[in-house]
């Protein structure tokens, strides 16, 4: 079996900024998991705020490297944003590992599901790459407005018998990150998103996860976009997608 590290996770622990060098007011936050692991993550308030945004990000990097993203993300789409790093990754302490990001995402949803419920806002989770596995988990566990997942993978045993097909299937018991088993028990709205090119990520997998999918749903495949660069293609239309569905999604919960 290959090491986790340096396979699936990409940690780095040096930031190369904050929200403020993006003019955004922001909260150092930190949380502890359920095994005693002390996570870090930035809470960015929107002054016109109609849910909570619960960012579960990728595999590599830490939540500095997303500043770029999150800085669009507040101009354009109303939401206040809890982003946070798993373990290893920024701040935040532990050792990576698949079994620790699903006490990571728990104790994050608990974490930003305190703040949606002190500002009574809606919360809405949206993961991306990695973290979409993290948020179908926590979306089929968990009552929330909706969820968004970018550049979704069917589960990790597919991915693997994609670029390591010499490698026998993990043995029982083995954590596996696994949406399409998942994705039917989730009962919010959801909105896929898929680089039409993406390298990394076939398309085809998100495509399956969207038919195993409850209704409503919707898929939005971005014409010319890879795995990385899907809100820079994107452009205005993509923040559009995301600021239409924020909006139905909270209309929808406000009713429910």
């Amino acid at each position: 079996m290959l090491p986790e590290r340096g396979t699936v996770f990409f940690p780095e622990r040096a930031f190369i900024g904050t929200p403020a060098d993006a003019g955004l007011a922001y909260e150092d936050v930190f949380f502890r998991t359920t095994d005693g692991v002390r996570l870090h993550a930035w809470w960015v308030p929107h002054p016109r705020a109609i849910a909570t945004w619960l960012w579960f990000h990728g595999n590599a990097g830490n939540i500095s490297h997303r500043l770029e993203n999150l800085a669009l993300l507040h101009e354009a789409v109303p939401v206040s944003v809890f982003l946070f790093d798993y373990r290893e990754y920024g701040r935040s302490e532990g050792e990576i590992s698949k079994a620790g990001t699903f006490l990571d995402g728990e104790a994050a949803f608990q974490a930003a599901a305190a703040r949606a419920t002190e500002s009574g806002l809606p919360l809405i989770l949206f993961g991306r790459s990695l973290g979409t596995a993290l948020a179908v988990h926590i979306a089929a566990r968990h009552r929330c407005a909706g969820a968004v997942l970018e550049a979704a993978f069917t589960s990790s045993a597919d991915v693997i018998r994609l670029y390591f097909p010499f490698l026998p299937p993990p043995s029982p018991g083995t954590p596996t990150y696994d949406s399409l088993a998942q994705i039917g028990s989730v009962r919010c709205p959801v909105l896929f998103l898929h680089g039409e090119r993406d390298e990394i990520i076939p398309l085809e997998m998100a495509r399956r996860l969207f038919a195993a999918a409850r209704e409503p749903k919707a898929l939005e495949v971005i014409r010319g976009a890879g795995h990385n660069d899907t809100y820079v293609v994107g452009g205005r239309a993509y923040f559009e997608t995301l600021a239409r569905f924020v909006r139905e999604a909270t209309a929808r919960a406000a009713v429910a």
